[in-house]
Protein backbone atom coordinates (compact mmCIF):
# COMPACT_ATOMS: atom_id res chain seq x y z
CA UNK A 1 0.00 0.00 0.00
CA UNK A 2 0.70 3.74 -1.02
CA UNK A 3 0.58 6.60 0.86
CA UNK A 4 -2.12 7.28 -1.05
CA UNK A 5 -4.21 4.60 -0.09
CA UNK A 6 -3.92 5.53 3.53
CA UNK A 7 -5.21 8.86 2.86
CA UNK A 8 -8.34 7.58 1.60
CA UNK A 9 -8.65 4.85 4.08
CA UNK A 10 -8.56 7.84 6.58
CA UNK A 11 -11.46 9.54 4.17
CA UNK A 12 -13.15 6.70 4.30
CA UNK A 13 -12.74 6.44 8.45
CA UNK A 14 -13.91 10.05 9.00
CA UNK A 15 -16.99 9.71 6.07
CA UNK A 16 -18.05 7.02 8.02
CA UNK A 17 -17.20 7.67 11.19
CA UNK A 18 -20.13 11.46 10.95
CA UNK A 19 -22.58 8.95 10.16
CA UNK A 20 -22.60 7.15 13.01
CA UNK A 21 -24.29 9.72 15.03
CA UNK A 22 -23.40 13.30 13.64
CA UNK A 23 -24.61 13.26 10.21
CA UNK A 24 -27.11 11.75 7.89
CA UNK A 25 -26.94 8.79 9.23
CA UNK A 26 -27.65 6.22 6.01
CA UNK A 27 -26.12 3.19 7.90
CA UNK A 28 -22.89 3.47 5.89
CA UNK A 29 -20.96 2.93 9.35
CA UNK A 30 -22.12 -0.33 10.14
CA UNK A 31 -19.18 -2.82 9.68
CA UNK A 32 -20.94 -5.00 6.69
CA UNK A 33 -20.91 -1.64 5.32
CA UNK A 34 -17.51 0.34 6.36
CA UNK A 35 -15.20 -2.83 5.66
CA UNK A 36 -16.28 -3.25 1.75
CA UNK A 37 -16.56 0.21 1.64
CA UNK A 38 -12.45 0.74 3.05
CA UNK A 39 -11.51 -2.70 0.91
CA UNK A 40 -13.05 -1.66 -1.82
CA UNK A 41 -10.82 1.63 -2.14
CA UNK A 42 -7.84 -0.16 -1.13
CA UNK A 43 -8.80 -2.25 -4.38
CA UNK A 44 -9.63 -5.47 -2.24
CA UNK A 45 -13.59 -4.98 -1.50
CA UNK A 46 -13.30 -9.29 -0.71
CA UNK A 47 -11.04 -8.54 1.98
CA UNK A 48 -13.44 -5.78 3.43
CA UNK A 49 -16.42 -7.55 3.15
CA UNK A 50 -15.46 -10.73 5.09
CA UNK A 51 -14.29 -8.58 7.68
CA UNK A 52 -17.75 -6.91 7.59
CA UNK A 53 -19.51 -9.96 7.87
CA UNK A 54 -17.57 -10.96 11.07
CA UNK A 55 -17.96 -7.70 12.76
CA UNK A 56 -21.64 -6.98 12.10
CA UNK A 57 -23.08 -9.36 14.37
CA UNK A 58 -21.29 -8.37 17.15
CA UNK A 59 -22.15 -5.00 17.29
CA UNK A 60 -25.37 -4.94 15.87
CA UNK A 61 -27.55 -4.72 19.52
CA UNK A 62 -24.84 -1.55 20.32
CA UNK A 63 -26.08 1.09 19.20
CA UNK A 64 -24.76 4.48 19.77
CA UNK A 65 -28.04 6.15 21.12
CA UNK A 66 -28.12 8.88 23.39
CA UNK A 67 -24.94 8.83 25.79
CA UNK A 68 -24.15 5.63 25.28
CA UNK A 69 -20.48 5.14 24.06
CA UNK A 70 -19.82 1.60 23.19
CA UNK A 71 -16.48 0.74 21.57
CA UNK A 72 -16.37 2.08 18.00
CA UNK A 73 -17.21 -1.00 15.89
CA UNK A 74 -17.07 1.50 12.32
CA UNK A 75 -13.43 2.19 13.22
CA UNK A 76 -12.44 -1.21 14.12
CA UNK A 77 -13.78 -2.20 10.82
CA UNK A 78 -12.53 -0.08 8.68
CA UNK A 79 -9.01 -0.80 10.98
CA UNK A 80 -9.66 -4.59 10.39
CA UNK A 81 -9.96 -3.78 6.57
CA UNK A 82 -6.81 -1.83 6.43
CA UNK A 83 -4.62 -4.15 8.21
CA UNK A 84 -5.47 -7.47 6.61
CA UNK A 85 -4.97 -5.76 3.46
CA UNK A 86 -1.58 -3.83 3.86
CA UNK A 87 0.00 -6.76 6.65
CA UNK A 88 -1.26 -9.00 4.36
CA UNK A 89 1.27 -7.62 1.47
CA UNK A 90 3.67 -7.15 3.40
CA UNK A 91 3.81 -10.94 4.33
CA UNK A 92 2.15 -12.11 1.20
CA UNK A 93 -0.38 -13.81 2.71
CA UNK A 94 -3.95 -13.56 2.05
CA UNK A 95 -7.29 -15.64 2.75
CA UNK A 96 -9.84 -15.88 5.50
CA UNK A 97 -6.68 -16.49 8.59
CA UNK A 98 -5.04 -13.32 8.10
CA UNK A 99 -8.88 -11.42 8.18
CA UNK A 100 -9.70 -13.57 11.47
CA UNK A 101 -6.51 -12.39 12.68
CA UNK A 102 -6.95 -8.76 11.96
CA UNK A 103 -10.67 -8.62 13.54
CA UNK A 104 -9.31 -10.19 16.42
CA UNK A 105 -6.38 -7.59 17.27
CA UNK A 106 -8.75 -4.70 16.08
CA UNK A 107 -11.70 -5.57 18.41
CA UNK A 108 -9.83 -4.84 21.58
CA UNK A 109 -8.52 -1.58 20.26
CA UNK A 110 -11.94 -0.50 19.38
CA UNK A 111 -12.21 0.75 23.68
CA UNK A 112 -10.01 3.94 22.06
CA UNK A 113 -13.17 4.85 20.09
CA UNK A 114 -14.74 5.88 23.30
CA UNK A 115 -12.07 7.67 24.47
CA UNK A 116 -11.91 10.05 21.22
CA UNK A 117 -15.37 10.05 21.17
CA UNK A 118 -16.11 11.17 24.68
CA UNK A 119 -13.21 14.15 23.87
CA UNK A 120 -15.41 15.39 21.06
CA UNK A 121 -18.54 15.39 22.78
CA UNK A 122 -16.55 17.68 25.61
CA UNK A 123 -15.67 19.54 22.26
CA UNK A 124 -18.58 20.01 21.26
CA UNK A 125 -20.20 20.92 24.95
CA UNK A 126 -17.73 23.89 24.24
CA UNK A 127 -19.21 24.92 21.28
CA UNK A 128 -22.79 24.74 21.95
CA UNK A 129 -21.89 27.65 24.85
CA UNK A 130 -20.11 29.76 22.30
CA UNK A 131 -22.92 29.04 20.02
CA UNK A 132 -25.46 30.19 22.22
CA UNK A 133 -23.13 33.35 22.79
CA UNK A 134 -22.86 34.28 18.85
CA UNK A 135 -26.98 33.75 18.44
CA UNK A 136 -27.68 36.11 21.63
CA UNK A 137 -25.20 38.33 20.27
CA UNK A 138 -27.64 37.87 16.67
CA UNK A 139 -24.32 35.98 15.01
CA UNK A 140 -25.69 33.90 12.60
CA UNK A 141 -22.97 33.45 10.54
CA UNK A 142 -20.69 32.58 14.02
CA UNK A 143 -23.43 30.29 14.83
CA UNK A 144 -23.14 28.13 11.74
CA UNK A 145 -19.71 27.81 12.40
CA UNK A 146 -19.28 26.44 15.59
CA UNK A 147 -22.38 23.64 14.08
CA UNK A 148 -20.31 22.79 11.35
CA UNK A 149 -17.04 22.84 13.57
CA UNK A 150 -18.88 20.40 15.61
CA UNK A 151 -18.58 17.75 12.68
CA UNK A 152 -14.58 18.42 12.83
CA UNK A 153 -14.91 17.16 16.04
CA UNK A 154 -16.38 13.95 15.48
CA UNK A 155 -14.32 13.22 12.49
CA UNK A 156 -11.17 14.06 13.79
CA UNK A 157 -12.30 11.45 16.79
CA UNK A 158 -13.07 8.73 14.21
CA UNK A 159 -9.72 9.66 12.12
CA UNK A 160 -7.62 9.36 15.50
CA UNK A 161 -9.21 6.03 16.63
CA UNK A 162 -8.71 4.40 12.71
CA UNK A 163 -4.79 5.27 13.02
CA UNK A 164 -4.66 4.28 16.73
CA UNK A 165 -5.71 0.73 15.66
CA UNK A 166 -4.04 0.61 12.49
CA UNK A 167 -1.08 1.69 14.05
CA UNK A 168 -1.05 -0.56 16.98
CA UNK A 169 -2.67 -3.35 15.47
CA UNK A 170 -0.91 -3.68 12.26
CA UNK A 171 2.40 -4.01 15.12
CA UNK A 172 0.98 -6.60 16.89
CA UNK A 173 -0.49 -8.55 13.49
CA UNK A 174 3.22 -8.63 12.36
CA UNK A 175 4.29 -10.08 14.76
CA UNK A 176 2.12 -12.49 15.52
CA UNK A 177 1.10 -13.48 12.16
CA UNK A 178 3.96 -16.14 11.35
CA UNK A 179 2.80 -17.49 15.02
CA UNK A 180 -0.74 -18.29 14.57
CA UNK A 181 -1.06 -18.49 10.95
CA UNK A 182 -0.41 -22.21 10.44
CA UNK A 183 -3.16 -23.01 13.42
CA UNK A 184 -5.43 -20.71 11.99
CA UNK A 185 -5.14 -22.66 8.70
CA UNK A 186 -5.55 -26.06 10.22
CA UNK A 187 -8.56 -24.64 12.04
CA UNK A 188 -10.48 -22.89 8.81
CA UNK A 189 -14.14 -23.16 8.56
CA UNK A 190 -14.38 -24.05 12.08
CA UNK A 191 -12.63 -21.38 13.61
CA UNK A 192 -15.18 -18.72 11.44
CA UNK A 193 -18.32 -20.85 12.05
CA UNK A 194 -17.57 -20.28 15.93
CA UNK A 195 -17.04 -16.32 15.48
CA UNK A 196 -20.26 -16.35 13.61
CA UNK A 197 -21.99 -18.06 16.48
CA UNK A 198 -20.08 -16.07 18.78
CA UNK A 199 -21.83 -12.98 16.90
CA UNK A 200 -25.44 -14.89 16.94
CA UNK A 201 -25.27 -14.93 21.31
CA UNK A 202 -23.89 -11.65 21.26
CA UNK A 203 -27.08 -10.31 19.48
CA UNK A 204 -29.45 -12.25 21.07
CA UNK A 205 -28.52 -11.64 24.73
CA UNK A 206 -29.39 -7.98 23.60
CA UNK A 207 -33.10 -8.72 22.13
CA UNK A 208 -36.50 -9.19 24.50
CA UNK A 209 -37.19 -12.74 23.27
CA UNK A 210 -38.23 -15.46 25.57
CA UNK A 211 -36.89 -18.06 23.90
CA UNK A 212 -33.45 -16.66 22.66
CA UNK A 213 -32.06 -19.42 24.30
CA UNK A 214 -33.39 -21.87 22.63
CA UNK A 215 -33.00 -19.96 19.08
CA UNK A 216 -29.07 -20.18 19.70
CA UNK A 217 -29.25 -23.95 19.84
CA UNK A 218 -31.61 -24.38 17.18
CA UNK A 219 -29.01 -22.16 15.21
CA UNK A 220 -25.63 -24.23 16.86
CA UNK A 221 -27.61 -27.75 15.95
CA UNK A 222 -27.85 -26.91 12.45
CA UNK A 223 -24.49 -25.12 12.14
CA UNK A 224 -23.14 -28.35 13.29
CA UNK A 225 -25.38 -30.92 10.77
CA UNK A 226 -24.12 -28.53 7.96
CA UNK A 227 -20.23 -28.93 8.99
CA UNK A 228 -21.24 -32.97 9.56
CA UNK A 229 -23.05 -33.36 5.95
CA UNK A 230 -19.66 -31.43 4.50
Amino acid sequence: MVVGDYLLAGLVAMLTGLDRVALVQIMISRPLVAAPLTGWVLGSPLVGLEVGMLLELLWLGRLPVGAAIPPDDTQVAVGATVMAISVGHMLNLSGMPMVILSVLIAIPLGKFGQVFDRLARHANDRLAVSGQNALLAGDTNGLERYHLFGLVSFALASLATAVVIVLVGSFVLYSVTPLLIGTLREAGLSLQYSLILVGAASLLGTINVNRSLSLFCAAFTGTMLVLWMR
